[in-house]
């Protein structure tokens, strides 16, 4: 069935007026991503060009889709919103807080048991407020979202980075932190600065062991984990129309790893043969009646240099398989070229897991492909030397596979098939073979593959690449296997090679599902009542956030200076964490605890400045906060990168923390810090990183003239009584300085709605 068609059809039929009045005011053809946007404006019917990368803009998404994990603390902020229910259509998905250990059946029945609490709060608040609910089990949230949720030519936006997965189906999909969500289900314009472009034009087809997956693991290798900030990525070319639907997925998924605003190709076939099979002819046959609209003009394609700021050409003829890694998602290498790579660096070529699955590769095409080694291991008397995890994306693919065999295939070859849900790819994973912080390496279909990500293990050298790979490298047990051109050793003593893989593009049956784990919320929630025990250690309700006064931005003290990479997962980490996702306070406790400090190369252990004693981060930070003193966190480049988690703003924030200084944002953490009324501030010159000193004290001193485009004054005050002065960049416009002085853009959405 097609949810919310009379929303699409809305969208569809005013798209064609918008996009001619965009390129009559642009004066020139348009992308797709252009199209979608002007066609989203808050404002309606476009009445001007904007700037890319300058000008701030207002949008109105389509839908919004939040995941469990951050799902909590979005509901929690809107229930402060006022608002008897969401003023688009929402839905959550329960899927980060199922552990894999022992199988799908025990693992679900251990998470419902564990955190049933926070799935009843989930569940009541998507009663009362026209959420729709997907059960633990249901599936990935991307994939779902897929299946069941995602169209051409629209734009939504999602608590979770990886809502640009949605991109596969032709829709402008962006992650974001809760508060934007609850902008959006408060009935508020979402802001977003109007992005560049980047188009990658596709030639050829792929062939042999080269999937969609090494796509973007090769334009990860490219543009870099930021090589993609503040764009959208738009694929184009006639490659791009030779990839399945749930390939172009693939790509668009892991656009989140070069930091893309998001990734998105335009209406064809594919996706139209992935609509009807997904029981959605509504709306392809609706798509199709506006199918010049749901592409870019084929001026911009012929001549893409023209129009896009940046372009890369891939040919897939020639494209390699590829495994990136390990501790980063851009460090790109051929198959054949690892094994050179990983003796040089030492790495283990002993691979103990092979992991499939993840919202970015759990498709039916996916679990096909990789099902077709593992047959062929079977056929050729080949043991697996690696142990085998299977994370089917949704309740409708796994009912699929099981009904086609697919899983027989992958249990005969001793795999675990685990819940449909993300698993050890967001660290969910209770992981038996090994303990403490043994070097060790593992390969995977996921997306990113930082450290400590998927075991909590600092030394687990994890690599990534497609389902297909995964299953030939697990199989071989060696990082330096390369199944184009070595062979194994089977039971008999006979040397054996493993053929190309094959796979389905949709299952020739048909998709099927007994329960696809989905409730609709009642029409009226408002006898619904939503409760969160008050001694609960896992839900807390919140208290607003108190502006932060210009007296207070005197005397900051250095909370940490971060050294090198510092993501999402080293501010707030995953894992066992997740189970404090709803209670600010008891998740704080992990706040900075995975960045390194730079002057020791340490790990939560940062100097107190008021007891000259070194502590913890969350320690040395509650002890600042009891004396009423603020503090700052000065980083490197791309800080933030990683996971859309506002848990990674509201934690500092609620610990005292004012400001945070570095070289460079991640594009959605910057947000994030911004709506929850902190200063989010970046060096005017790099180099100035270099003066800060353990012992610093900071001075604002000309915050009370904060205003656009004009640089803060910092007067960085050393221990010995020196002092520096330095100058600190914002990207505040008028609005986001009304968040900060008001404490949070909700405080001011409370503000304006009572």
């Amino acid at each position: 069935m097609a949810f919310d068609i009379d929303m699409i059809k809305k969208v569809y039929a005013q798209m064609a007026e918008r996009v001619d009045k965009a390129r009559e005011i642009t004066g020139r053809p348009l992308t797709l991503s252009e199209k979608i946007l002007y066609s989203h404006l808050w404002d309606g019917t476009p009445s001007k060009a904007f700037q890319r990368g300058k000008d701030y803009v207002d949008f109105a998404p389509d839908r919004i889709a939040c995941q469990d994990a951050t799902a909590q603390m979005a509901l929690l902020q809107f229930m402060q919103a006022g608002k008897k229910s969401v003023a688009v259509p929402t839905t959550v998905h329960c899927d980060h807080l199922i552990q894999a250990k022992q199988g799908a059946a025990k693992d679900l029945m251990r998470a419902n048991e564990t955190s049933n609490e926070v799935f009843d709060f989930l569940e009541s608040v998507s009663n009362k407020y026209g959420i729709g609910f997907w059960r633990p089990g249901a599936g990935i949230i991307h994939q779902v979202v897929l299946e069941n949720y995602a169209f051409p030519g629209g734009m939504m936006i999602g608590t979770d980075s990886h809502t640009v997965n949605a991109g596969g189906l032709g829709m402008v999909a962006i992650g974001v932190g809760g508060a934007d969500a609850v902008d959006v289900m408060a009935g508020m314009p979402w802001e977003l600065k109007f992005p560049k472009l980047i188009g990658v034009k596709l030639t050829g087809k792929l062939n042999g062991w080269t999937a969609s997956k090494d796509v973007i693991l090769k334009v990860a290798g490219i543009l870099t984990v930021k090589g993609g900030t503040g764009a959208i990525v738009e694929y184009f070319g006639p490659g791009a129309k030779n990839l399945s639907c749930t390939g172009k997925g693939t790509i668009c998924n892991m656009g989140a790893e070069i930091g893309a605003t998001t990734s998105t190709f335009g209406y064809d076939d594919s996706m139209e043969r992935f609509l009807r099979a997904t029981d959605r002819n509504e709306i392809a046959d609706e798509a199709n009646k506006i199918r010049e609209y749901l592409t870019g003009d084929d001026e911009v394609y012929e001549n893409p240099e023209q129009y896009f700021d940046q372009v890369i050409e891939i040919d897939l003829s020639t494209l390699r398989p590829h495994l990136n890694g390990p501790f980063t998602p851009d460090l790109a290498t051929e198959v054949g070229e690892l094994g050179e790579k990983a003796r040089k660096n030492d790495w283990p070529l002993k691979v103990d897991w092979g992991l499939i699955g993840s919202c970015t590769n759990s498709s039916y095409e996916d679990l096909s492909r990789a099902a077709s080694i593992a047959q062929q291991a079977i056929d050729k008397k080949l043991k697996s030397k690696s142990d085998f995890g299977i994370n089917p994306g949704s309740e409708q693919i796994r009912y699929t596979a099981e009904r086609d065999g697919l899983l027989d295939v992958f249990e005969n070859l001793d795999a675990t098939i685990f819940t449909n849900a993300c698993g050890p790819c967001i660290g969910q994973w209770d992981r038996s073979d090994r303990k403490g912080e043994e070097k060790n390496t593992i390969v995977h279909s996921f997306n990113r593959n930082f450290s400590k990500r998927a075991d909590g293990n600092p030394n687990t050298h994890a690599f990534v690449g497609s389902p297909e790979m995964v299953a030939a490298i697990a199989i071989s047990g060696r990082l330096d296997f390369d199944p184009m051109n070595d062979t194994l050793i089977n039971e008999d003593g006979e040397e054996v090679k493993l053929d190309e893989p094959v796979g389905l593009e949709l299952p020739p049956k048909g998709f099927a599902v007994d329960d696809n784990g989905y409730l609709a919320p009642t029409e009226d929630g408002s006898t619904v009542e939503v409760k969160v025990a008050t001694d609960s250690e896992r839900l807390q309700l919140l208290e607003p956030f108190v502006p932060i006064q210009d007296s207070e931005l005197q005397g900051v003290k250095l909370l940490i200076k971060a050294f090198g990479k510092c993501t999402t997962d080293h501010i707030s980490m995953a894992g066992p964490w997740l189970r404090y996702r709803g209670h600010l306070d008891n998740i704080s406790n992990n706040t900075l605890i995975g960045a390194v400090n730079a002057f020791n190369k340490k790990t939560n252990f940062v100097k107190n400045q008021l007891t000259e004693e070194y502590g913890g981060v969350p320690d040395v930070q509650r002890q600042y906060k009891a004396q009423g003193i603020k503090t700052i966190v000065v980083g490197d480049h791309n800080y933030g990168e990683g996971s859309s988690r506002e848990h990674a703003a509201m934690q500092p924030r609620f610990l005292g923390v004012a400001a945070v200084l570095v070289k460079s944002f991640a594009r959605i953490h910057e947000t994030n810090l911004k709506k929850q009324g902190m200063l989010g501030l970046t060096f005017a010159n790099e180099a100035d990183y270099d003066l800060i000193q353990e012992d610093d004290t900071f001075n604002f001193v000309d915050i009370a003239d904060f205003a656009p485009n004009k640089p803060l004054t910092i007067e960085v005050v050393h221990k010995d009584g020196s002092k520096d002065v330095i100058m600190a960049n914002h990207t505040y416009n008028d609005a986001q300085i009304k968040w900060y002085r008001e404490g949070s853009a909700l405080n001011l959405i409370k503000k304006q709605n009572a």
